[in-house]
C-alpha cells in the first residue's frame, strides 16, 4: 500500500490515476479517500488526479494522542503528500473538513497551489456558533467513544445537510454511511477534539484571507445552511475567490450530484490553467450601491 510520511513520521495513505498536472482531493470528516471514486474517474482522465486519508482514517495511520492531530498538521499533510509523490505544485480541492485543510494550505503553502476548491466550508465559523460547535465535537467524541462507529454513522449520516442526499440518492447514500461506520473510532474521535473542535474560526482569519492571491473557488450546497455565511465571507474577503452554489444540495456534494460538482470545478480548474482566472477589480469593492454617491 502507498504510504507518505508526515513530518512526524506519521503514515498518510494515498492513490493516484491519470497524468498531466496534478489535482489532489482531501476528504471531509465523515468520508475518505474512497469518497472522491466519481472525481477520480472523471479529472484522472486529463489530470494526474491524487486522493489521500487524512490521519486517523485508515490505512493512513491513527495516533493515539490528541495532540498529533490540528488544522495545521492537516494542511501540512496535504504537503506531505504531494512531497512524497515529487510534485511541486497541484491543484488542491477539499470538502468540508478538507476545505478547510484546502484553505489553510493556502495560507501556509501557497507556491505550492495552482489552485484551491474550498467547497462545503464554515461549520461552526459563524461567531454565534462558535462555541455551540465547539461542545456539539465534544459530544460527537463521547458519542463514539460510548457507541462505537456503527451506532454513530447511523446517527451522524441523517445531519439536517445529509438528509438531501439520502432523498436523491438512497444507493450512494447507504454506501456513504456504510463506508463511514468503516472508520476508526479513535480516529474519529480524535479528529473530532483536535482538528474540528480547536480550527480557529474562518472569522478570525480576515487577514491571511486578504493576503491569499491564490485562485480559489467557494463552492457549496444551498441547503448547507452553516456554510452560507461564511461561503460570502471568503468570497468578499479572497481577492481572487468566486462562489458557486449548488441548487437544492446539502453538504456531501461531490457524492449527492457528482456530474455538477465535477462540471463547475472542471471549468474552474481549465480557467485557471490557461491563466484566464482574475483577482478582483477594485474598482467592484466601495462603500457606494450603485457608485453615483
Amino acid at each position: 500500500m502507498p504510504h507518505a510520511s508526515a513530518d512526524d513520521g506519521v503514515r498518510l495513505y494515498y492513490e493516484e490515476t491519470g497524468s498531466g498536472t496534478p489535482v489532489i482531493f482531501v476528504h471531509e470528516y465523515a468520508g475518505d479517500y474512497r469518497s472522491w471514486e466519481a472525481q477520480m474517474r472523471h479529472f484522472g482522465q486529463r489530470y494526474r488526479a491524487i486522493t489521500t486519508n487524512a490521519r486517523g482514517y485508515p490505512p493512513s495511520d491513527v495516533p493515539e494522542a490528541v495532540s498529533a492531530y490540528s488544522q495545521h498538521r492537516a494542511a501540512d499533510d496535504i504537503g506531505a503528500v504531494l512531497d512524497h509523490l515529487g510534485i511541486a505544485k497541484a491543484h488542491i480541492v477539499g470538502l468540508s473538513m478538507g476545505g478547510f485543510a484546502t484553505l489553510h494550505f493556502g495560507f501556509r503553502h501557497p507556491a505550492k497551489a495552482f489552485s484551491l476548491v474550498v467547497a462545503g466550508c464554515g461549520y461552526g465559523a459563524e461567531p454565534g456558533q462558535r462555541e455551540r460547535f465547539r461542545a456539539e465535537a465534544g459530544t460527537i467524541a463521547d458519542f463514539i467513544q460510548a457507541n462505537g462507529m456503527q451506532v454513530f454513522a447511523a446517527k451522524y449520516a441523517l445531519g439536517p445537510t445529509r438528509v438531501q442526499f439520502e432523498n436523491k440518492d438512497p444507493r450512494g447514500f447507504d454506501e456513504f454511511r456504510r463506508m463511514l461506520a468503516e472508520h476508526s473510532a479513535l480516529g474519529a474521535r480524535n479528529t473530532q477534539l483536535g482538528v474540528q473542535r480547536e480550527r480557529p474560526s474562518l472569522y478570525e482569519m480576515i487577514e491571511p484571507m486578504q493576503a491569499l492571491t491564490v485562485p480559489t473557488l467557494v463552492l457549496t450546497g444551498d441547503e448547507d445552511w452553516p456554510c452560507l455565511a461564511p461561503g460570502i465571507l471568503m468570497k468578499q474577503t479572497i481577492p481572487a475567490a468566486a462562489l458557486s452554489v449548488m441548487p437544492n444540495c446539502g453538504h456531501a456534494i461531490n457524492l449527492e450530484d457528482p456530474d455538477q460538482f465535477n462540471r463547475i470545478v472542471g471549468e474552474f480548474l481549465a480557467q485557471v490553467d490557461a491563466g484566464r482566472w482574475p483577482t478582483r477589480d477594485p474598482r467592484a469593492v466601495t462603500a457606494s450601491i450603485t457608485g453615483m454617491r
